[in-house]
């Protein structure tokens, strides 16, 4: 069978589930159209999906029209669901942007665009809701063409009354009648002037894909329906051209023209380039051609752990699979025998005896693998790209609300990590929290959501913990005595120790310069032991004390009552005594921050940047009109960040942000630093 891979991409609310089920309805697979308000659409079946109304993971419709199956991947539009749309990426061989004709050019429209650019990926553009009030297809077409530039090719257009959709490349109008059945009806009179001018423009632009038929076009002046669709066919694969169809989703309106010129315009997963992949080290680079007959190679490009069970969905790219068959995992190393396989609808699922070559398809209960993973011929192993997901970017810690659960929250949060790779999870044993980072605060929110509906277990969020340092500015001299008498043998242990500032290392440097055997050398191993142990804790605010030199330089002992562990004491207490007058400071941590703009959000970035106590060091044009600041910023300013770029940059903006170094902290923050960590402290 003939097979197609699209995925719908596009802002939130844009209508992209209502348009997947537009197109089960319209080619028969369900029997009646589900709505997002009702909760009841066949894409959005989680039961966080229905009660907040959005789609939040991938969900897979494949339809069957004229012969033809197409694999629907409905992914996201929320911006913090963005690893989803990787994932759909990742397996499509093209991309149906959808824009609503109320809304225009919107910003989650504009990204999908980038990311399509980015692979070169084929897409089209369906605009949504032209029966809409204060729908404007002309107005919509205009701003695409001003955004995305002269390849946007309107391939349909609708009646001002809705009453039907013409398709401009084979001059025909089509209504929606009963059940999902199109039916054809002349071209509305009032508007042949409009087709003719959006055809001849057509026809130019296809025109323009092919020498031969330029030449055709220049002589004749015109392109019959077949030449038109190949010059078209020709640039969507180059991505070139940018086919645009529309309709109306919620009636089926324009549904069957675009699931026509999906089949006639994107191509066949075995017409694609091959695909770039490496042998098992990983380091050549070696190219799988989209053969049918050839070993097979196939893709993870999604895991579902749900209350059905798991199901890793899998794009074939070479040769195909069978439910009994045994391929290498590259993710483990292992030969995996592979369990049934499915072909998803929503949460449907279906078994099927083969997933073919550019075909997509689930395989059940697969404990050891993982998205990303590629399973191959165990004769040619070969490592295909993995899912490019973006960095998590916004962190809170979390904890079980009822003590002793966090067992529970751990296992949750690593089977939801199974399911959405895009977020990480990390123990911080130095601020005894576990953090979780995502996307955005959706995102984490939904996390904790799921943990009471699927685990059973509530959690609460709260600001990460900076772990700060603590270090000293001056050289002092102390004595530390120990002396304890009691029935028997008494503890006596006496050191004089210089502590003064270093920057040979951060961890504590001992050293010893002790004359006449004041303190014997087998005490030395219990002084260093007591000032390590103390280290840890600072004495301004409890946090560890970094690039400190402590010297033994005196003492006296006792023949009977002196031991390692009155030593260990006395060097703690000499510790406890210097370094209040040390002129103690507070370390905090520093990051280094990237953020891509586009050029007319500067203003307000570096504003921002300052504000948070940044360093802008450089700023580097990225060649499509965005700019990648670059800056120094301490840690604890950029807790909310994440949220705060997307409304300064009305979610255009992204940044990546790494730890550098310490730094000295200046007195105000010092002082919110300290009160803070004894608040923290009191609460203990």
């Amino acid at each position: 069978m003939d097979i197609r891979n699209i995925c719908l991409l596009g802002h939130s609310g844009s209508g992209k589930t209502t348009l997947a089920e537009s197109m089960l309805y319209v080619t028969g697979a369900i029997d009646r159209m589900g709505r997002t308000v009702d909760g009841n659409t066949t894409c959005d079946y989680d039961a966080e999906e229905v009660k907040r109304q959005i789609s939040i993971s991938l969900a897979m419709a494949p339809v069957v029209y004229n012969g033809c199956k197409i694999n629907v991947l409905d992914a996201p539009g929320a911006f913090d669901f963005v690893g989803e749309v990787m994932s759909a990426l990742r397996a499509a061989d093209a991309a149906v942007l959808v824009c609503s004709a109320k809304d225009g050019v919107s910003v989650g429209l504009e990204k999908a665009w980038k990311y399509c650019a980015e692979r070169n990926l084929p897409r089209f553009i369906y605009v949504s809701k032209t029966d809409e009030d204060n729908a404007d297809y002309a107005a919509t077409l205009e701003a695409l063409r001003a955004k995305f530039g002269t390849g946007i090719a309107p391939v349909a257009a609708p009646a001002p009354d809705n009453s039907c959709v013409v398709d401009l490349v084979l001059n025909k109008a089509y209504q929606m009648g009963k059940g999902g059945k199109r039916t054809e009806v002349p071209v509305p009179a009032g508007m042949a002037a409009e087709v003719e001018s959006l055809r001849a423009e057509l026809m130019e632009s296809a025109a323009g894909t092919d020498e031969e038929l330029m030449e055709k076009f220049f002589e004749e002046m015109e392109l019959s329906a077949e030449d038109t669709a190949k010059g078209i066919s020709i640039g969507v694969k180059d991505a070139s051209l940018v086919p645009v169809v529309c309709g109306s989703a919620l009636t089926g309106l324009g549904t069957g023209v675009l699931l026509q010129t999906i089949v006639d315009l994107v191509p066949a997963p075995t017409d694609m380039p091959a695909e770039a992949a490496t042998d098992e080290s990983g380091e050549e680079k070696i190219e799988i051609a989209r053969d049918p007959n050839g070993p097979t190679a196939a893709i993870v490009f999604k895991t579902i752990s749900d209350q059905y069970g798991k199901y890793s969905l899998v794009k074939v790219v070479s040769g195909k699979i069978t439910g009994d068959m045994t391929l290498y995992n590259t993710g483990t190393g292992k030969s995996e025998k592979l369990g049934r396989l499915y072909t998803l609808r929503g949460k449907k699922t279906e078994e099927v005896k083969e997933i073919a070559c550019g075909d997509i398809g689930a395989i059940a209960k697969m404990d050891r693998l993982k998205t990303g993973d590629t399973l191959c011929d165990a004769k040619r192993i070969v490592k295909l790209a993995p899912v490019p997901f973006s960095e998590p970017c916004f962190s809170r810690a979390i904890a079980p609300k009822t003590r002793g659960q966090d067992e529970k929250v751990g296992t949750g949060l690593v089977r939801l990590n199974e399911e959405d790779p895009s977020f990480s999870v990390v123990n911080n044993a130095e601020t005894h929290q576990v953090v979780v980072s995502g996307a955005g605060d959706i995102q984490i929110d939904v996390l904790v959501s799921k943990l009471k509906s699927r685990f059973g277990v509530e959690a609460e969020l709260d600001t990460p913990r900076v772990a700060y340092r603590e270090k000293i500015r001056k050289k002092v001299r102390k004595q530390g005595r120990h002396k304890k008498q009691t029935g028997g043998s008494g503890q006596f242990g006496d050191v004089h120790i210089v502590f003064e500032p270093q920057d040979e290392s951060e961890d504590m440097i001992f050293a010893e310069e002790v004359f006449g055997g004041s303190v014997p050398k087998n005490f030395f191993p219990a002084v260093e032991k007591g000032l390590r142990e103390a280290c840890v804790h600072g004495v301004l605010a409890g946090y560890p004390v970094v690039f400190l030199k402590a010297t033994l330089v005196d003492g006296s002992y006792h023949p009977v009552d002196s031991s390692e562990i009155a030593f260990k004491t006395a060097a703690q207490l000499a510790y406890k005594a210097a370094l209040p007058e040390a002129s103690p400071v507070l370390l905090e941590p520093i990051g280094e921050l990237k953020v891509t703009i586009p050029d007319s959000y500067m203003g307000d970035i570096i504003g921002d940047l300052n504000k948070r106590r940044g360093r802008v060091m450089g700023m580097n044009p990225t060649g499509d009109g965005d700019q990648v600041v670059e800056a120094e910023v301490p840690m604890a300013e950029m807790m909310t960040y994440a949220i705060d770029l997307r409304s300064m940059s009305q979610s255009r903006g992204s940044f990546t942000f790494h730890f550098v170094r310490y730094e000295e902290c200046p007195p105000m923050a010092q002082e919110k630093a300290i009160a803070e960590a004894k608040a923290l402290a009191e609460a203990e």
